[in-house]
């Protein structure tokens, strides 16, 4: 079974490797964002457990040069956390709604998938305000978290969700606001230009 498994993380991580050049569907590159917004109560509880992850700053500059060898790592992040966390709701893990921390075992939510790969990218050089935690808006109409990536080609799409590493562009979710790239305790709002609406949640 595990080496089923990873035959499947090869191959996914092969094809990814192989749609180099080409990763990015047509439209906006980036994320529209907007005015200052508040932040996700989840999110706020984390930050006052560990506050070293939202005081980060990082000055106004252009994103992290995407090459093929970050691509790669970040294929392969995206692969590993989603294998090795298993689905779990919060209040199946912690009795209770909106837990954001970081999965210490096999079980987690979108919340937790997305922390650690933002964990995992900034551990080898990745700059926190190019790893910006994003809640979005599922077609179902359900609440979802994915972590955005900023880099020179776009903004790409780290999802438990989805085995591919996807232009932002190229999902079926409604984005409603994220973490600002200068500020990673602050959230700011975004216009997702597709459905022209500019949404927030609580």
């Amino acid at each position: 079974m595990k080496k089923t498994r990873g035959k499947l993380l090869l191959l996914a991580m092969a094809t990814q490797l192989t749609a180099w050049g080409t990763a990015y569907a047509a439209g906006p590159a980036f994320m529209h964002t907007g005015s200052r917004t508040t932040q996700p109560v989840g999110h706020y509880e984390f930050c006052q457990k560990i506050p070293q992850e939202c005081n980060q700053r990082t000055p106004k500059q252009a994103p992290i040069e995407l090459t093929r060898k970050l691509w790669a790592k970040i294929v392969s992040i995206n692969n590993s956390v989603n294998s090795r966390i298993t689905p779990r709701t919060d209040m199946e893990l912690w009795g209770k709604e909106e837990v954001w921390s970081y999965s210490n075992s096999e079980f987690g939510d979108c919340e937790d998938y997305a922390l650690e790969k933002r964990r995992a990218l900034m551990s080898i050089g990745v700059p926190a305000g190019d790893l910006l935690m994003t809640v979005a808006r599922q077609p179902n109409g359900d609440g979802h978290a994915v972590l955005t990536v900023r880099t020179s080609l776009g903004e790409f799409i780290l999802d438990n969700l989805e085995t591919r590493v996807l232009s932002w562009t190229a999902t079926d979710y409604t984005y409603l606001k994220r973490q600002s790239s200068q500020n990673s305790g602050a959230w700011v709002t975004i216009n997702d230009g597709r459905s022209g609406a500019v949404a927030s949640v609580r």
